[in-house]
């Protein structure tokens, strides 16, 4: 008589790994950016040409560079040589932090310039409307994707 050692179908689990999803490596992968503060590529370079005129600009609004050092735990592109020598980058870009205060503020004074000019054609418009045929000013923005248009 032969002893067969008999396992029901419960004892016998199966783990379910799930499936990897491949995703293509970005070159401008960033490490998060501390408490505060937002992180941003800027061009310091196009073509081969450094483009001092786009960095002294960031620079004084407000954005300062990030060296890699500061993130010694992540291999991150670091600039090799020349005057942006130990700061993230790649291809031309080096990455900046600047601060959420300044960047609420640059929101806030982008959007008060949009109203001012819209503001202005408003003007513009009701100078030249006559009274026997007036101007209707009612602006709508729709955002649709794909389908049918629902009215």
């Amino acid at each position: 008589m032969t002893d067969k050692k008999i396992n029901s179908r419960a004892s016998q689990t199966k783990v379910k790994q799930q499936k990897k999803v491949w995703t293509p490596p970005s070159s401008l992968d960033a490490p998060p950016a501390p408490d505060g503060f937002k992180h941003r590529w800027i061009r310091a370079e196009s073509m081969g040409f450094d483009d001092s005129s786009n960095m002294s600009a960031k620079l004084r609004s407000g954005f300062e560079l990030v060296r890699s050092d500061e993130y010694s735990d992540v291999d991150y592109p670091t600039v090799q040589d020349g005057k942006y020598k130990g700061v993230i980058g790649v291809g031309g870009l080096v990455l900046a932090r600047i601060p959420d205060e300044i960047v609420e503020a640059r929101k806030e004074y982008f959007e008060q310039q949009t109203q001012d000019r819209n503001d202005a054609i408003d003007n513009d418009l009701m100078k030249e409307q006559h009274p026997s045929m007036p101007i209707n000013n009612d602006r709508q923005t729709r955002v649709t994707f794909g389908g049918t248009k629902k009215s």
